[in-house]
């Protein structure tokens, strides 16, 4: 029989052998993921066996780590906002990048209607209406699996969200104070230099953009005068070099006070813009 410690200090040489990146984070997390342990438990009971299931779960789990297999995809959970979401291989992995994005609307969004599309694992408008208390929410995707999921963690923190299977607008119904959109971004020929962790097991759906990594913003901003109140806000996520781009469409548009943020690295992540009153 082996203990904790022997276990972590076996899967940390086994994952950095083996070029994972976070190794030490990794086998940790993995390593309260099937003992549900914490840091005090761990110290405390260090030296103690383990039983000889688990231990075959968590090598299991080590060794899916070395293919590439993301860590929240095995763990089956990543937190965002504050809030422990599901994530499985049909949805992007809530990135930090994106609570961005959340805490941009935070600032208009009381008492609005919101509408999220390509809402994957519905991170950003569950956070918006466990957090922003918005009056209606409606979050989209084409993915019927990536939507089972959004269903799953709306259900899970109480957050009252309507999911609708559409392409974009495609089935979206009436007007919205404010529209929200994390959509695919990636130039298609840029997928292959992603990490394996990406390119080989999120689901291209959600990152493939396309040519020119924009079609996404631009089917978006052709139909946002049809959706978005007047004086409402539209929020993207975007490439680190889609600034002026996105900007641009949203300028032909007709739109006001476009605004680019940037990210923790300083790059621009977000894009906003707000549509004329009346």
């Amino acid at each position: 029989m082996r203990t904790y410690k022997e276990l972590l200090l076996t899967a940390r040489e086994f994952l950095k052998k083996n070029g994972v990146a976070d190794a030490d984070i990794d086998a940790w997390y993995l390593l309260t993921h099937v003992f549900g342990i914490n840091r005090a438990d761990f110290f405390m009971h260090s030296d103690e066996s383990v039983s000889k299931d688990k231990a075959l779960l968590y090598k299991k789990l080590v060794e899916q780590r070395v293919s590439h297999i993301p860590l929240q995809y095995l763990t089956g959970t990543q937190e965002f906002m504050g809030l422990e979401l599901e994530v499985n291989g049909n949805v992007l992995i809530p990135r930090q990048d994106t609570e961005l994005l959340v805490e941009e609307v935070l600032k208009v969004c009381k008492g609005k209607s919101v509408l999220d599309l390509c809402t994957g694992s519905g991170c950003i408008i569950i956070s918006l209406s466990v957090l922003g208390s918005i009056d209606k929410a409606v979050g989209t995707d084409i993915s019927s699996k990536a939507l089972e999921v959004a269903y799953r963690n709306a259900k899970k923190h109480n957050a009252e969200v309507n999911f609708i299977q559409s392409d974009l607008f495609e089935k979206v119904v009436g007007n919205y104070d404010i529209i929200v959109s994390n959509p695919p971004y990636i130039r298609t020929e840029e997928l292959e230099n992603l990490m394996p962790e990406v390119k080989d097991h999120e689901p291209k759906l959600a990152l493939d953009a396309g040519a020119t990594g924009l079609i996404f913003y631009e089917r978006i901003i052709n139909d946002l005068n049809r959706y978005l109140n007047p004086g409402g806000y539209v929020f993207f996520e975007i490439g680190y070099d889609q600034g002026k781009d996105v900007s641009r469409m949203l300028y032909e548009a007709g739109f006001i006070d476009i605004t680019v943020k940037k990210d923790y690295s300083d790059l621009d992540r977000i894009v906003y813009a707000r549509k004329v009153s009346g």
